[in-house]
């Protein structure tokens, strides 16, 4: 056993939710908070080269033991989803049964397959207010663990790891300011996953999508042939993607846009999109698609009236990751070692490691054991997270 359920509760109490709107990196306070906790952890392990940078980033090396080259990195990250703001105040629940959990404000968590197998387990979940931020304190707390073991003085001989926690992954900004030539190592795993066994090499292709919509405003007594109501233009442009390419519609491989927040008056509305898709070439033709949406509702509305601003996030790692083929291998095997069936199937979202991949550290990502991250009925089990502290001493004792 490990201290990773200790370290879980302790980290998922600090409310570290990022915010898209801020400007600032870290994007939130209370991520300093979080960083500045795991390096006085770190000290206290006896890793005296654990700083956290001026951008929130924690860097550590914990030394090889025994004749061990490669160097290994691990990394999560500190922020968690806004999908559910608020603090943290996670429930234990000691013997799951596998019956549906009731929390409060009314929600109720059944209905989900995976339970089924999560009975007899000892299920941590949320008191219904908030997110737990599994995604991705448990990735933290299980590093933490690993470290613990690797600082103890029966530690195994094990390779040079390298540790990394970032700021605002959930804001797409992770690896903005992460020092790869600093960070040291050869290669990296994010543990950012979700279901025990998760190994993933290939994630959408993201982009992000604003849409702002000027209206005309009239007093409604006399605004026949002069109002023009930016909200009802607003749902006239989105009434026109195709209705079947949402998240509610698609899994596997199929991409979508995804409407995350409409919000406005008669003069001025404003959507927010996010547009992902696995397929370099479909991702393009998405983007096209929302551009032309908007072309021929200038045309039809009056130049000006729609503004529409694309940006990319993030790329398919796959086209790195099949050049190291090796690195996804060593992981199933651990995960084998461990009595863990290797889950390999594509991320049907991105990782801080899509972008390192890019940067020239190859970092497939591995699963948490978590369940239904972003929001009130998230979960995840005391059980998979030894697991996986298992599955990585396995990784860097076999690098």
């Amino acid at each position: 056993m490990s201290n990773v359920k200790e370290n879980f509760l302790r980290y998922v109490q600090i409310e570290t939710t990022s915010s898209e709107t801020s400007g600032t990196c870290p994007s939130t306070p209370n991520q300093w908070v979080l960083a500045k906790m795991l390096v006085d952890e770190l000290h206290a392990m006896g890793i005296d080269n654990a700083r956290v940078d001026d951008h929130c980033y924690v860097y550590a090396t914990i030394p090889a033991k025994g004749i061990h080259p490669a160097k290994v990195g691990l990394i999560s990250h500190m922020d968690t989803s806004d999908g559910v703001k608020g603090p943290t105040h996670p429930v234990i629940i000691e013997h799951y049964d596998g019956s549906a959990i009731t929390l409060k404000n009314g929600v109720v968590i059944d209905g989900f397959p995976f339970l089924k197998d999560l009975q007899g387990q000892e299920l941590i979940v949320t008191s219904g207010d908030s997110v737990l931020g599994a995604d991705d304190k448990a990735g933290v707390a299980e590093i933490m663990a690993l470290c613990t073991r690797l600082t103890a003085p029966d530690a195994p001989e094990h390779c040079t790891v390298c540790i990394g926690f970032t700021p605002d992954e959930e804001i797409g900004s992770g690896a903005d300011h992460f020092d790869v030539a600093g960070f040291g190592a050869d290669y990296a795993y994010t543990v950012d996953g979700g279901a025990l066994g998760e190994l993933e090499y290939e994630n959408f292709n993201a982009a992000s999508c604003a849409i702002k919509v000027h209206g005309v405003n009239i007093h409604p007594g006399s605004a026949k042939n002069q109002m023009r109501n930016a909200l009802l233009m607003a749902i006239e442009w989105n009434s026109m993607l195709p209705p079947a390419e949402t998240p509610a519609h698609t899994c596997g491989y199929e991409g979508f846009y995804h409407l995350m927040h409409m919000e406005g008056d008669e003069e001025l509305a404003t959507l927010q999109y996010i547009i992902r898709d696995h397929d370099a070439q479909k991702f393009d033709a998405r983007k096209a698609t929302v551009q032309q949406i908007t072309d021929y509702l200038n045309q039809k509305w009056g130049a000006g009236t729609f503004e529409c601003v694309i940006r990319d996030s993030y790329r398919n790692m796959r086209e790195i990751m099949e050049q190291h083929m090796d690195v996804v291998e060593k992981a199933k095997a651990a995960f084998e070692a461990n009595g863990v069936t290797p889950i390999i199937s594509p991320i049907r979202g991105g990782t801080d490691g899509a972008r390192l991949s890019y940067m020239g550290l190859p970092c497939p990502n591995l699963s948490t054991g978590g369940y239904n991250f972003h929001g009130r009925k998230e979960m995840i089990t005391v059980e998979a997270m030894e697991a996986m502290v298992n599955v990585l001493e396995s990784i860097v004792r076999n690098a």
